[in-house]
């Protein structure tokens, strides 16, 4: 009996460590492919609107974005979902108005075309690094609940630390088959020689669809990014 006992359990155990390399091993293909379609060219589709989450950051990021917006199809990329740090309520007042100059151009209601949202920072400036580790934990249940809601078709962004959890959140929604974001990102004209935190995290893990540099040094640097030239 002790003997019969002691060949199932071993079978048991070997059908556990199957099944869980088995499950890994679908886990790490999915991710793979995540990341081998993210960096091929996005497929053409029909010109319709697609849901847009546009993230803001303090100072020059948002005024970059915002000088970005300008020049895009607005019917395009629609709506249109601006989210910022919560203790950056100056980028959404800008969002805000730069929405209202749209709508008295095109006599359209900028509330019905633009939502504004707020997303808890993952570390302010100077916080420690050891505080930083719960607040950052925060940000990315903030942003899974944010993501869920919202689940944009296309994400913009330009090097503000407050898109990485909302882009990696993107990715794990593509890789278990949830939403299929495209993310754009936009390096900062203010990066010459290497790319900011954010944008070598979305680089080196193949997160982006798209990266976009402003400097012709940064494409030879970085060679799967796409040099376009001085957008701002």
């Amino acid at each position: 009996m002790e003997k019969g006992n002691g060949c199932c359990s071993i079978m048991a155990s070997s059908a556990t460590i199957t099944f869980f390399l088995v499950g890994m091993t679908l886990v790490m293909c999915r991710v793979l492919y995540a990341m081998y379609r993210s960096s091929k060219p996005l497929r053409k589709r029909a010109p319709q609107p697609v849901s847009t989450l546009i993230v803001l950051g303090s100072g020059g990021h948002t005024a970059e974005m915002l000088n970005l917006m300008s020049v895009l199809q607005k019917d395009r990329f629609s709506p249109r979902i601006y989210i910022a740090a919560a203790t950056d309520n100056m980028s959404l007042q800008k969002a805000c108005l730069f929405e209202n100059s749209l709508a008295d151009e095109n006599g359209v209601g900028a509330v019905k075309t633009a939502q504004f949202m707020q997303i808890y920072r993952s570390r302010e400036v100077g916080q420690s690094y050891v505080t930083s580790v719960w607040t950052t934990l925060l940000a990315i249940v903030h942003a899974l609940q944010l993501m869920i809601k919202i689940r944009p078709q296309v994400i913009l962004c330009n090097g503000p630390g407050t898109c990485i959890p909302l882009c990696a959140i993107a990715f794990l929604f593509k890789v278990l088959g949830i939403r299929w974001s495209s993310i754009f990102y936009v390096e900062s004209i203010a990066r010459v020689k290497r790319l900011s935190l954010s944008g070598l995290l979305l680089y080196k893990l193949r997160i982006a669809d798209e990266l976009f540099v402003q400097w012709p040094q940064l494409q030879r640097k970085y060679p799967r990014a796409h040099y376009v030239g001085c957008l701002m």
